[in-house]
């Protein structure tokens, strides 16, 4: 990792700088050059789903090339494509197998270049535009993607391409081992969290007792279950609250990130303002501490707990526990992956994002267990689960950390912040 992870002390500066006169930009070396884009490629946009494939297959911009024989070279006469778009991020340099793009998204072309390589441009482009046309120039992340934004963007570089092969090189080594160690940490993750879905799963279905005597549920995501335990309808253990939100109800907001939150903790946690009823809250639903509430996304695991009285959507359903229901024991069994996958089966709709309605909810069989058992099996959940989250958040306050810094280390390099050629 020490390898992987260098400050800025250990690489050398130019010997002299200049003033560049563009303010996110700084002193550059003095030997540097700095033109705006327009002067530096030809820039076209895009038709909507276009399917300029080059020889390879691929859209063609700055990439490898995908030829054994040409593995570690880039094209220097391939094109770059910028593209905005809701799902797609802004900004970016994006490759694109098979060449397709969104109906939402602009597209913007780069070739025949002169002054500066295709390689060198891409880590250019992708460490400065977004940050420069988004939180500079731009008043809205769709202006920030106009072409006149575009064209006025300004490049520096120095003048010998052999200089920018050298820094492209250079980068190409340095990302590649920084990737490396996020793709590391990112699989100790994935092993984590699946570790950490068996164990809910068998706690929650088989129970902590190992010597139980176990009988056949009957039922498909269950399995076997302990011979004291009952499987009944869903609707026996929940109904679906109907009452209208109240005067005095916050508005809530629910989240497979952080549950039933209020939507003004939402929007502050997330840095963005989401829609908001002000008139008409007759539409709206009430809440209370100790609900669940199936959101529009239950399909992929949002049947979120609520800690809070307030009001939700009309397109969601509250659910009331009835009894024989402990919701530490429950937030744990109606988040476990085979009970997401069976609620999934009670659907034929293909739709990403479909509604759960409480009706499909009521198709899933759940499970009487003792009410001493349910908070034994949630207690046992935390204290297991608190360790492995622990891990799993230390490794991702390090990706974050290796991700700032690689965006660090190709700025100060692609600017001449530091030599490293």
């Amino acid at each position: 990792m020490m390898e992987v992870v260098e400050t800025k002390t250990e690489f050398e500066k130019f010997p002299s700088y200049k003033d560049s006169k563009v303010d996110w930009l700084g002193d550059i070396p003095s030997k540097w050059e700095l033109r705006r884009l327009k002067f530096l490629c030809k820039i076209k946009t895009g038709e909507r789903n276009t399917e300029d494939k080059n020889d390879d297959g691929i859209f063609p911009f700055f990439v490898r090339s995908q030829k054994p024989e040409r593995i570690n070279t880039y094209s220097f006469d391939g094109e770059a494509i910028l593209t905005a778009g809701d799902g797609a991020g802004v900004g970016k340099v994006y490759h694109y197998i098979n060449g397709k793009f969104d109906y939402h998204q602009r597209v913007y072309k780069f070739s025949d270049f002169t002054e500066v390589l295709g390689v060198f441009l891409f880590y250019y482009i992708q460490s400065n535009f977004y940050n420069v046309a988004t939180l500079g120039i731009a008043k809205s992340t769709v202006d920030s993607l106009r072409l006149p934004l575009i064209q006025d963007f300004e490049v520096c570089f120095p003048i010998e391409k052999s200089e920018q092969l050298a820094i492209a090189n250079f980068l190409d080594n340095k990302t590649a081992k920084i990737d490396t160690a996020i793709a590391q940490k990112e699989k100790m993750i994935a092993l984590l969290q699946e570790r950490r879905q068996i164990i809910i799963q068998w706690a929650v279905t088989k129970g902590l007792d190992p010597e139980v005597e176990m009988k056949d549920s009957g039922v498909r995501w269950l399995g076997e279950i302990p011979k004291h335990w009952e499987v009944v309808r869903s609707k026996r253990l929940f109904s679906a609250r109907k009452e209208k939100s109240k005067k005095d109800d916050i508005q809530l907001t629910a989240s497979q990130k952080y549950g039933m939150i209020p939507q003004e903790e939402f929007m502050e946690r997330e840095g963005r303002r989401v829609t908001q009823v002000e008139f008409n809250r007759e539409i709206l639903k009430h809440v209370e501490r100790g609900d669940f509430v199936i959101s529009m996304r239950s399909f992929q695991g949002g049947i979120e707990y609520s800690d809070y009285t307030g009001c939700i959507s009309s397109a969601y359903i509250p659910l009331v526990p009835i009894k024989h229901v402990q919701v530490e024991y429950f937030k744990y069994l109606l988040k476990s992956d085979a009970y997401i996958q069976e609620l999934r089966s009670t659907s034929n709709l293909v739709r990403d994002g479909q509604a759960l309605r409480y009706e499909n909810f009521c198709q899933v069989d759940l499970l009487i267990v003792p009410e001493e058992e349910q908070i034994e099996i949630a207690k046992y959940l935390d204290n297991q689960l608190a360790k492995m989250d622990d891990i799993i958040s230390l490794q991702q306050q390090q990706i974050e950390k290796l991700k700032e810094y690689k965006s660090i280390l190709i700025n100060d390099v692609v600017t001449g912040k530091i030599k490293v050629s």
